[in-house]
């Protein structure tokens, strides 16, 4: 039996965690947070109620799950707030599950106020961040200036900390952005706010981890955002500011690498992207049209637009060497029904040379262009299916071809929003 299980996204983002993650933890004990901020939204359909969650884990809608934040998770103490009333107003109570650790950094107005600041000043160069501090407040947890939430349990040393912080970055809006100066006692007003009703969830997370691995409890961690979009591994600098890989879940949680026993990649069924940065599968034409129609392709946080594009080997396969992949969930597979033909691209031509490795350089990615494979489409529909013998031909085709030129097993595939709407071959924690 599997104690312990990683689900991540696999391409750049928004592929659909947050549904798969609410499935999975019917039979999780605690459902762990452990990278990114509230730039990442995952969208939970429960019959006729939608859930938008930005920070809390997904877990949150099971009453018998513990939640957890995680050390590497930058927090954001007013969206926490407002998704904690949110919640409480749909009849989700939190109190008592919902853990988060002492560790994590806080996002600050400042952090605001420069992310937007310098995207704006970026113009057509910028990167297409949300602009909600994400960067900057990673940036402060580097520079070993961060306000971390146990800080506001001695506010008199977490104001002189916030005074000296924010007398730097108010020299850099002045001066680099030409922008107005926030004002000491306006975000000291925040953090006291933030103490209230944060402090009281704030706890070791690591050991409250280690305690729940110990006595054989069953674990799911989350990720946020997907594989492509790693700091140090993605398609930089188009990219977010964390790491996003299975190793995340270990350093961002506070737990050993040994404690995960399978890594789950969630994959569309397509290829998808928000924001600037290289999309070599990109389509620009009624094919692409269909499938951000048909897959309302909105980004749940940002409600930004997604660019489409057929599903991309040579950037899958980076992602499944990158995390260790144990298997795979494809998403969406619905939004595809209708299609006479589908394409897979199983390699790049970059400069008159065939490749079939991702390019380190987004430069180089930008140039590359596509080599495809056609396979025939379906007309039957798959909305809702939940057995895969049920599935047409032409689909089990499109997915055991996925499987060989990945060399991993797609073991769930998702056929609808609903909760219930999967095809599962092999449940992660069998």
């Amino acid at each position: 039996m599997t104690g312990s299980i990683v689900v991540l996204g696999t391409q750049w983002g928004d592929e659909g965690k947050g549904k798969i993650v609410d499935f999975l933890t019917e039979r999780a004990d605690m459902v762990v947070r452990f990278q990114g901020g509230h730039n990442a939204g995952h969208t939970l359909v429960t019959g006729d109620t939608t859930t938008v969650l930005h920070l809390v884990p997904s877990g949150i809608l099971h009453e018998s799950v513990q939640c957890v934040i995680g050390n590497g998770v930058v927090l954001s103490g007013e969206a926490l707030i407002g998704e904690i009333d949110t919640l409480a107003k749909n009849g989700v109570d939190t109190t008592g599950r919902l853990h988060i650790s002492e560790s994590c950094p806080l996002i600050m107005p400042y952090h605001v106020a420069l992310d937007q600041a310098r995207e704006k000043a970026a113009g057509k160069a910028a990167i297409g961040t949300t602009g909600r501090g994400i960067g900057p407040a990673y940036e402060d947890k580097a520079a070993r200036r961060s306000i971390r939430l146990h800080d506001l349990r001695d506010m008199p040393k977490c104001i002189e900390k916030l005074n000296a912080v924010l007398d730097f970055h108010n020299f850099v809006l002045q001066n680099y952005f030409d922008q107005k100066p926030l004002q000491p006692a306006a975000v000291a007003e925040d953090l006291h706010r933030w103490s209230e009703r944060l402090l009281p969830m704030s706890s070791d997370a690591s050991l409250l981890l280690h305690d729940a691995l110990n006595s054989g409890k069953k674990v799911l961690f989350e990720g946020a955002q997907g594989a492509l979009l790693d700091v140090d591994h993605g398609t930089y600098p188009f990219v977010t500011s964390s790491n996003t890989l299975a190793g995340a879940a270990a350093t961002g949680s506070g737990c050993g690498p040994a404690a995960i026993d399978y890594v789950l990649g969630i994959s569309k069924a397509y290829t998808t992207r928000v924001g600037a940065g290289p999309f070599p599968t990109e389509l620009f034409d009624e094919t692409g049209e269909f499938l951000g129609k048909r897959g309302n392709e909105f980004g749940a946080t940002t409600g930004r637009k997604r660019r489409c594009g057929w599903f991309d080997v040579v950037a899958m396969k980076k992602a499944t060497q990158l995390n260790s992949l144990t298997g795979m969930c494809l998403t969406k597979l619905d939004v595809m029904d209708g299609l006479d033909t589908i394409a897979i691209c199983t390699a790049y031509e970059l400069d008159g040379q065939k490749i079939t490795t991702l390019p380190v350089s987004a430069e180089a990615l930008d140039r590359c262009k596509p080599v495809y494979e056609e396979m025939p489409g379906w007309q039957e529909s798959t909305a809702g299916l939940t057995r895969f013998s049920d599935l047409p031909a032409a689909a089990v085709s499109y997915i055991e071809r996925l499987e060989k030129l990945l060399d991993v097993p797609i073991d769930m595939i998702s056929t609808g929003p609903e909760r219930s709407q999967n095809i599962v071959r092999k449940n992660p924690f069998d």
